[in-house]
């Protein structure tokens, strides 16, 4: 009986340690992204700070060579005929400061505090929780979990979105639809009928079987139509992105790449929005995995999910992309 009970509890602090692991690890990297965030800030502010220290040295200089000029300088000035007049010089010093100060401000990175303070609420019901077996960090997040269906009319021709609109397919026959101005045209891509623009909201996507995909976050305003990089998701400042690609996972956002140190393989990648905090962040949703972290700060339009499949690359690629939590369309109910 007493190996058996200390066989129990041995269990439960296995639970116990991974269940904190995952959750600081996540915490660790809302930090750094915030971090990382300020010192984008501070280092916009340095180079504000140069600009406006040289316009303060030029204008003192103008102002020595005006007292050295005596009165008649001063008249002329006054009368318009003189070059460096200060007064007339630099009057908006005031109005680029003030803007340099309300575009630095720190207050606008925040860590996602009220997530902190659901999991600190969690753990008081930790008992509970034990008995279902069900890690804190998981059940939070899935509680986030928000229904979509792709959009057909946004696909790109050689895509195949199920009735349902909760999977999207390869197809190497270029389909005869009808062009619409949302419809990606060189890019496999697809985006959610639904937009969000407030609240916190999680999605899951089945990956297995692949080689290959994308899937992330993006505005509506991502361009949709050429060859444009910006077209490509992850690739411009209106999508957000992680990629898998021959074993190998890159998250990307306005062009410029982030290489995860992450080998293994998931069943489902998990996609989170907070728009209170202005986060975007992925994860392996087989066991709540961190992957990788935006802190965009705010969001400035709605957000929609957005896929690629990617090609089939012989037959090895040709598994689609589902969606865990899809809604049918409205034309399907």
């Amino acid at each position: 009986m007493r190996a058996s009970i200390r066989r129990q509890y041995e269990e439960i602090q296995k639970v116990l340690e991974e269940d904190q692991r995952v959750t600081l690890t996540q915490m660790e990297m809302e930090e750094r992204a915030a971090v990382q965030a300020l010192d984008d800030l501070v280092e916009t502010s340095c180079a504000l700070i140069q600009e406006i220290e040289v316009d303060l040295s030029r204008i003192s200089s103008e102002l020595a060579r005006t007292e050295e000029g005596g009165g008649e300088g001063r008249r002329e000035e006054e009368e318009g005929g003189g070059e460096g007049q200060p007064d007339s010089m630099d009057t908006d010093i005031p109005a680029r400061v003030k803007e340099v100060l309300s575009g630095c401000d720190p207050g606008s990175i925040r860590l996602d505090e009220p997530r902190a303070e659901h999991i600190l609420s969690l753990t008081n019901n930790l008992l509970l929780l034990l008995r279902s077996q069900t890690p804190i960090s998981k059940r939070l997040i899935r509680g986030y979990r928000s229904q979509v269906s792709l959009d057909p009319d946004t696909a790109h021709p050689k895509l195949v979105v199920s009735a349902q609109g909760d999977s999207v397919t390869y197809t190497d026959t270029w389909q005869e639809l009808p062009e619409r101005p949302g419809r990606f045209d060189t890019t496999l891509n697809v985006i959610s009928l639904q937009g969000f623009a407030s609240g916190c909201h999680y999605w899951e996507v089945e990956v297995t079987g692949k080689t290959y995909w994308e899937l992330g976050l993006t505005y509506p305003s991502i361009p949709r139509k050429g060859r444009a990089e910006s077209c490509w998701l992850g690739r411009g400042h209106e999508s957000w992105c992680v990629e898998f690609f021959d074993g190998e996972y890159t998250a990307w956002h306005a062009g410029v790449p982030y290489r995860l140190p992450i080998t293994k393989r998931f069943r489902h990648i998990g996609v989170l929005c907070s728009f209170s905090t202005g986060l975007v962040a992925f994860l392996g949703a087989d066991n709540m995995t961190p992957l990788f972290s935006f802190c965009v700060g705010t969001f400035t339009d709605s957000l929609h999910l957005a896929m690629c499949p990617g090609h089939d690359h012989n037959s090895t690629n040709a598994k689609p992309l589902v969606i865990c939590n899809a809604t049918p369309p409205a034309s399907a109910l």
